[in-house]
């Protein structure tokens, strides 16, 4: 291994190669490193190229653990990507970052102005200050809106602004988000996970920390409610899990305490919006919406959408509700707008621009579209209305057919259309390879309306291009992102996000009600992590009986793996599978067992039931402590690993069945000792327990039911009781051979037991006795008297006349009566149960993918 002072260990600081003309955020104008990068890179020099790569792998395995990810748009996998972090921060000078400060701060009012006026008195478009196609021509601009805004100072909540240093080393705007900036979220996490990779550095280069924005963030959405200003209900609006940044919507709530909400999840009832949870319909008075504006009330703006919530925007109106940022904020991301800030600036504030936006000309002016036909080729072209159809076009870059079509389509519509001046972004180092590079960037900022101000995030998110000389810098072109360490003159101390009492005193906790949406995928949960856990248990004993028939030659275990092969597929619902006799399968079973194991598309295979479980998982994120996600995420990589990505065999396949068990009690065993014994809770070991009884039952039809030979019987016997991993009690219990009514004792009747049906019933009974809800004092619910039934005519049962057979009969035809009776009470108690408490709209999951509040 190379020393840290070899060259292969050198990062390569002194082959930083800067491009000509670009500004570069560590030598600026000099042919020297700035001071403060100077004993940054110093410092990693000292590291050397290996332990920063080892660093920067610990930054990735972190991220993937807190299951930070991207979802990309296009994805032919339609999977999430991992959130990518490269270990070298972008690093602002304190008199740099006040200039930016201060710009930023400014352009917040004036947007807030603009806003303002715009679903106002609408004096700009009056005075012809801004122009009426401008403005009405944005699809942003939503009429519906005009007059709707609540009486407060300032209604634009959240701003972000995307910057970019210039070849003269000024930051320039290169466009303003106020629709739903994202971003911040995974900025606070990339300083979380750098703070744990490179501790030391940051200690001791003083850098300013964010939990101010995140308090501020807190008291600007607090001071907005209309009512219960001292503790009013904030929920966050998401499109859900199948949006790009979805991660981000369930880390802020679970981050700021907020209960994360989607559309369906609300609903609005004489001009108040309530969330629908457990307990009955809760008041919300501040929404922080992460859904565009257009889709949030089907009933006055986009009928089409199942994303929002009808009537909303009549509650706005009444101030019964305050939304963050207000409905139609997206007109401000018009980028023609950006042509008018400096003469609005002046009007507005008598100021001039401090931060100046990329020169940008409005085609709906005579002079200007013409100046833009006659620059093409130097030009940026972009539409006002941003989609994902409709992109910016670098004129340069087209050829002769498209730049006539193009200039047809702006004669057409001018208004629809601006040209902006192609800037260089500056250059930042980065680690790439093992070196350090430059390469192009760009630096998101955020803005908070709180108190009688506007507060910035000192620092942001940064991104940069992975590939050399490319300036298209986002997320969904494939970017990395860095923390943005903006340096202070002396150690900062840390910042609480919680007020803190003058003095120690009781104060009554707050339980956040638990939505049907969030109930739901708690239910499936519990029952997916028992389904795969069954699987994988009977799945480990088919495969040691395999191995036995291979080893010893005995009929009784061909017999016996014959049974268990025929269970597997009963039980995992995989038909026809194993059951349709065919005896060249039963021998040779191996391509039908890793099918089971491999197979996602297949319903009841190991891997789409893991795949099930992460789903639901993700789906309520905002739930899980970072252990319990690292375990659910720890299943499904593991798996991946070894089994799917791996060409894994059916020897291999008992090695990964094991981890996979070990993998799913960690996380049973986390949820158990972490959750507080409250709905959600209630409701995850709800589906646990309903899982557990119906599988249980479908063993025990497919095997114990049956009747076999006295040698046959006994393997039977012990390869049941090894699938429920209950071997062990009973020999320490029972202390003799095996016999079918001491088993039946064991799995059916044994309270104390946590395998047994018995205990299943008796825990589900009490769950959903504990379970809020409207109650009758004289009256079972429908619920209570299925789950009553199922567990007394159980408890009921003699197990020695459960063992009688006809002569004439193959099966306990007793046995076989309760067990499909308790099933069918099963399945009809999983109907009442969605029925009774799963009453939310079923979200489109088409709209989920499309709708986007910001691309990163």
């Amino acid at each position: 291994m190379p020393d840290a002072n070899s060259p292969a260990n050198d990062i390569g600081t002194q082959y930083y190669a800067m491009q000509l003309g670009i500004y570069d955020e560590m030598y600026a104008t000099e042919n020297k490193a700035l001071p403060y990068w100077e004993r940054f890179m110093a410092a990693l020099e000292a590291m050397g190229s290996e332990k920063l790569e080892l660093r920067r792998r610990e930054a990735q395995r972190l991220l993937r653990e807190n299951g930070v990810t991207y979802n990309v748009y296009g994805d032919s996998q339609k999977l999430t990507r991992p959130w990518r972090l490269d270990p070298v921060p972008l690093l602002i000078s304190s008199k740099e970052w006040q200039v930016i400060e201060e710009g930023l701060k400014q352009r917040a009012e004036l947007l807030n102005l603009i806003f303002k006026d715009i679903y106002g008195e609408q004096s700009l478009l009056k005075k012809g200050l801004l122009p009426g196609e401008l403005i009405f021509g944005h699809e942003g601009f939503l009429h519906p809106c005009v007059g709707a805004l609540q009486n407060q100072q300032r209604q634009l909540i959240i701003y972000s602004a995307n910057l970019a240093r210039g070849p003269n080393g000024r930051m320039w705007v290169l466009d303003d988000r106020t629709q739903a900036p994202s971003g911040s979220g995974y900025a606070l996490e990339n300083r979380t996970v750098m703070t744990r990779v490179l501790s030391d550095i940051f200690r001791e280069t003083h850098v300013q920390r964010l939990s101010g924005f995140f308090k501020a963030l807190r008291k600007g959405l607090a001071d907005i409610a209309p009512h219960n200003k001292e503790d009013p209900r904030i929920v966050v609006l998401t499109p859900g899990p199948l949006n790009e940044t979805y991660f981000e919507h369930a880390y802020l709530a679970s981050y700021l305490g907020y209960t994360l909400v989607q559309g369906g999840d609300l609903t609005v009832r004489d001009g108040h919006v309530w969330l629908k949870s457990l307990e009955g319909l809760q008041p919300v008075d501040v929404i922080l919406r992460r859904v565009d504006d257009s889709f949030c009330d089907p009933l006055e703006l986009r009928s089409g959408s199942r994303l929002g919530v009808a009537g909303l925007l009549e509650a706005v109106r009444r101030g019964n509700v305050a939304i963050a940022n207000p409905l139609g904020s997206s007109i401000l991301e018009n980028p023609g707008l950006l042509a008018f800030l400096p003469r609005l600036t002046r009007h507005f504030l008598n100021q001039e621009l401090k931060l100046s936006s990329v020169a940008t000309w409005w085609c709906g002016q005579r002079r200007e579209r013409d100046f833009v036909l006659q620059n093409l080729d130097s030009l940026v072209i972009k539409p006002i209305n941003r989609s994902q159809v409709n992109h910016a076009l670098f004129g340069g870059m087209l050829s002769s057919n498209e730049k006539e079509q193009l200039r047809s389509q702006i004669l057409a519509k001018p208004h629809l259309f601006i040209g902006q001046e192609q800037v260089s972004f500056s250059t930042l180092p980065a680690f790439i390879d093992n070196h350090i590079e430059p390469r192009n960037a760009v630096l998101r900022n955020f803005v908070v309306a709180s108190g009688d101000d506007y507060v910035v995030m000192p620092g942001g998110l940064t991104r940069v291009a992975r590939q050399k000389d490319n300036f298209i810098v986002s997320n969904q072109a494939g970017g990395i992102s860095k923390d943005t360490w903006v340096l202070a003159s002396e150690p900062e101390k840390p910042v609480s996000l919680w007020t803190q009492p003058v003095r120690n005193q009781l104060i009554e906790a707050v339980i956040e009600p638990l939505t049907s949406r969030a109930a739901d995928h708690l239910f499936w949960v519990g029952r997916h992590i028992e389904r795969v856990e069954a699987t994988a248990q009977l799945f480990r004993t088919v495969l040691l009986k395999f191995r036995e028939t291979l080893e010893f030659k005995d009929p009784v275990d061909n017999d016996c793996l014959a049974v268990l092969l025929r269970t597997l597929t009963q039980v995992t619902g995989t038909y026809p599978g194993f059951v349709k006799n065919d005896a060249h399968q039963l021998k040779t079973p191996q391509t039908e067992l890793l099918a089971l194991a491999k197979d996602s598309q297949r319903s009841g295979s190991l891997t789409a039931n893991i795949q099930a479980l992460v789903q639901s998982a993700f789906s309520i994120r905002d739930f899980w402590s970072h252990d319990t996600w690292r375990s659910v995420d720890n299943i499904q990589r593991r798996w991946h690993q070894r089994v799917i990505n791996y060409d894994c065999n059916i020897d291999q396949l008992q090695s990964s069945l094991d981890e996979l068990i070990t993998s799913i009690v960690a996380f049973t065993g986390l949820t158990s000792e972490s959750m507080t014994r409250e709905a959600a809770w209630l409701m995850l070991d709800s589906g646990r327990r309903l899982e557990r009884a119906l599988t249980l039952i479908a063993l025990l039809r497919s095997t114990l039911a049956l009747r076999y030979e006295h040698a046959l019987q006994s393997q039977v016997l012990e390869a049941v009781l090894v699938s429920t991993d209950s071997l062990t009690i009973y020999q320490r219990r029972y202390r003799s051979y095996i016999q079918l009514p001491m088993v039946l004792e064991l799995l059916l009747l044994d309270e104390s037991h946590p395998r047994s049906l018995t205990y299943q019933l008796y825990q589900l009974s009490a769950n959903i006795g504990a379970l809020p809800r409207t109650r009758s004092k004289s009256h079972l619910s429908e619920e209570e008297c299925l789950i009553l039934k199922a567990y007394t005519d159980v408890r009921l049962v003699n197990v020695l006349k459960l063992t009688q057979v006809n002569e004439n009969a193959g099966i306990y035809s007793d046995l076989e009566s309760v067990l499909s009776n308790t099933a069918d009470l099963l399945w009809r108690l999983a109907e009442v149960i969605a029925q009774t408490y799963f009453s939310h709209s079923q979200t489109s999951q088409l709209m989920m993918i499309k709708v986007s509040e910001d691309e990163l």
